[in-house]
């Protein structure tokens, strides 16, 4: 609660003075080969909302499609086994240091015939009951603030192995009640897109042909949107624009079991600090290296490939790694495991994830376990998933189909 607390009142100072400017990279010099993390706003928008996922690594751009699809590769759901479905996800965020923030996410789907899917999801982030005070300790009150996105799209079969999507956001932070602070506070509010595409082929050579193996290709650019800004001014922060393409590799062992293998790189499109030292004669702030990050949403994304101060080798470090396996018995029970890398001077998220999932009848259980490789202190060691799964068309007693 207390660190939870701390950053909300430094977020506070941030937006109560008016005259400070956004957070731009610019104001925040970096040295070569120290840490230099990509940063946004809002970035709840890319936690692994589910357990199936978040086992895999938080691979999830081609794996088998399923309801969560609507968040990693919506063009997936053509391809969908179930005419429709919807899931309910919990997890309780940063248990090491807080104990009541949580991230939930609510998903579903419909197929539209046999070219078309409709999907939408609510997500939902909760920083917890915060205690706010002024600059002499006195009680304002309590508040619980929250962040959420609303979530619908549609896919589309350009043949019977292929396919396109679509997704459209609506975003709202509200971190700061406004009669909290004096200043011009406001919750952030940003609209955003997603474009995905999905292949899948079965692979005809003779060895891999023998277990029924099928190869799956997807890429998301997801959060394509405007900036967003938490007060009256101008100044307005990138949100997290992504880049996720990876492949997966389906097989049938025997009539019992069936193995995948997926792997997704993943990439922010935003914006790098670069590298600066201020003038002694004017006081204003000079780039050295690296480029001005001061720029609009689709110049930030192209420029996001070559603007890292140490150039390419920095380039390659922005590139997060995510593997996973999985296995089923019977299309019933599933194993899976995961590892997840981000460059040290990136961030330094790495983590081992193990997860089960159970598939009843109409029901299913996904449960995840997170397990940090770089610490035992880490914010998100013994950190638990869940995700339930409803088949409605085996509720209402109609099979589903694949796409044509």
């Amino acid at each position: 609660m207390k660190i939870n607390k701390g950053i909300l009142v430094v977020t506070t100072l941030l937006f109560a003075n008016q005259s400070v400017k956004a957070q731009t990279p610019i104001n925040n010099s970096t040295i070569s080969g120290q840490l230099n993390t990509v940063t946004t706003s809002v970035p709840f928008l890319g936690i692994a909302p589910d357990s199936r996922s978040a086992a895999l690594g938080e691979a999830g751009v081609a794996i088998s499609p399923d309801v969560n699809s609507v968040y990693w590769n919506m063009s997936k759901l053509v391809f969908a086994e179930k005419d429709n479905g919807f899931s309910l996800s919990y997890a309780p965020w940063l248990r090491k240091i807080v104990n009541d923030m949580h991230h939930s996410y609510l998903s579903g789907y419909s197929k539209v015939g046999d070219r078309f899917a409709i999907g939408g999801s609510f997500r939902y982030f909760s920083l917890g009951n915060i205690a706010y005070t002024d600059n002499f300790g006195n009680s304002l009150g309590n508040s619980t603030p929250n962040e959420f996105a609303l979530d619908a799209g549609i896919s589309t079969a350009l043949s019977k192995k292929m396919s396109i999507g679509v997704t459209l956001r609506y975003i709202n932070s509200n971190l700061v009640p406004r009669s909290f602070t004096s200043a011009n506070v406001r919750p952030g509010r940003s609209g955003a897109g997603d474009i995905s595409w999905f292949y899948q082929t079965k692979l005809k050579n003779s060895k891999m042909k023998k277990y029924n193996s099928k190869l799956a290709l997807g890429a998301n650019i997801s959060n394509i949107g405007a900036k967003i800004t938490y007060t009256d001014n101008t100044a307005r922060d990138f949100i997290p624009t992504n880049l996720r393409i990876g492949g997966a590799l389906n097989m049938d062992i025997d009539e019992y079991n069936s193995i995948m293998f997926t792997t997704d790189i993943n990439k922010l499109l935003v914006p790098t600090n670069p590298q600066v030292i201020r003038d002694t004669a004017t006081g204003q702030l000079i780039i050295v290296k690296g480029k001005n990050p001061d720029v609009g949403t689709i110049a930030g994304m192209l420029q996001s490939f070559s603007d890292a101060p140490d150039g390419f080798s920095e380039e390659l470090k922005e590139y997060n790694l995510s593997f996973g396996f999985e296995w089923w018995y019977q299309k019933q029970f599933a194993a899976r495991i995961g590892y997840f890398h981000e460059n040290e001077l990136k961030g330094d998220r790495q983590f081992l994830t193990l997860g089960l999932g159970i598939r009843y009848n109409v029901f299913g259980l996904d449960v995840t376990y997170v397990a940090p490789t770089n610490g035992n202190q880490h914010p998100l060691s013994n950190q638990l998933r869940f995700s339930l799964l409803f088949d409605m068309a085996s509720l209402s007693g109609k099979g589903g189909e694949t796409a044509k």
